[in-house]
């Protein structure tokens, strides 16, 4: 079934960053159609931190009120969909989504995020977001002074010992297994009050996602508020890199300060292109991405008049 609109942008992805460029480019007047799946990765993160204006609200429901702001702007349209392909096609690209609906644009701009990689440990899914946390700027506040656990091994577990303790003085290493880490640094742990725990675990107890205690091997368990873990990710769309996208050393679209990634008329913004993986910093990129994709877009206009005279 072709879709026989065709639009200025397409805006893959519909959260922060995808909503925030649709603003921008709505408020240029440019055709915008924001495609989405529904899927964000913060979907069980009760409260949404470090966003003025916004602090503590629940991160569906600043997408659900800029959705609807979004969609105050005639010209941005919204439908729900999972793109399977985007080609080439004339001087823009063919936007195909699963249901067999597909799309003539002019620009591109991957909102996509990335998908989180968990252990294959109990409870870990259902914790996520909630007191499994990976950010201390974004939930650290929530659980200070209490008592908290991290999650690693060798030189980065050492480093997040001594960056979380600024939250927590009651904080204890777990490895799950045997410690990588140097005699210095065991020494410089035991000097900052930190515990290195080397049982093997074998997941997380906990209630509707709130974390009680982790189990281990050996049958013990240590009780806990909140366990730090930085998760492996994947992109969630691999389209970009398939399209030939530059990407990072780290496993992010490589883009520029306006979001521009390495293939003419591809644009990326949000967590795929950053490690810095905030509301405020996807909103901030999305309106970059947005104001610089319409700038492009007025000088190709003025460039063809020029070549036509």
């Amino acid at each position: 079934m072709e879709n026989q609109d065709q639009f200025d942008v397409a805006v893959i992805g519909g959260s922060y960053a995808g909503l925030s460029a649709a603003m921008a480019l709505g408020r240029s007047l440019r055709k915008t159609l924001i495609i989405d799946s529904g899927m964000p990765c913060n979907r069980q993160t009760p409260h949404s931190h470090n966003f003025i204006t916004q602090d503590g609200e629940p991160p569906h429901r600043i997408a659900q009120k800029a959705r609807a702001q979004v969609l105050e702007y005639p010209t941005v349209t919204f439908t729900e969909g999972k793109v399977t392909e985007v080609s080439r096609e004339n001087n823009g690209f063919r936007v195909a989504l699963s249901e067999g609906s597909a799309y003539s644009v002019r620009k591109v701009l991957f909102a996509t995020g990335i998908r989180d990689l968990m252990p294959d440990l109990s409870g870990f899914e259902e914790c996520w977001g909630i007191s499994l946390i990976h950010c201390p700027y974004c939930h650290g506040y929530e659980v200070r002074h209490k008592k908290t656990g991290i999650l690693a091994n060798g030189e980065r577990a050492f480093e997040f010992c001594t960056f979380i303790r600024n939250w927590t003085d009651d904080l204890t290493l777990f490895t799950n297994g045997e410690a990588l880490l140097s005699a210095e640094q065991k020494a410089l742990l035991h000097e900052m009050g930190i515990p290195v725990v080397e049982k093997e675990i074998t997941g997380l107890t906990h209630q509707q996602g709130t974390l009680k205690h982790i189990d281990f091997t050996d049958g013990s368990t240590a009780e806990l508020c909140a366990l730090y873990y930085h998760a492996g990710f994947e992109q969630h769309c691999k389209i970009p890199e398939a399209l030939g996208c530059a990407m990072t050393e780290q496993g992010h679209i490589e883009v520029d300060f306006f979001g521009k990634t390495s293939v003419p008329g591809i644009f990326a913004a949000g967590d795929n292109t950053t490690p810095m993986r905030t509301v405020s910093v996807a909103v901030a990129a999305g309106t970059k991405a947005g104001a610089f994709i319409n700038r492009e877009l007025i000088d190709e206009g003025l460039k063809a008049l020029q070549d036509s005279l």
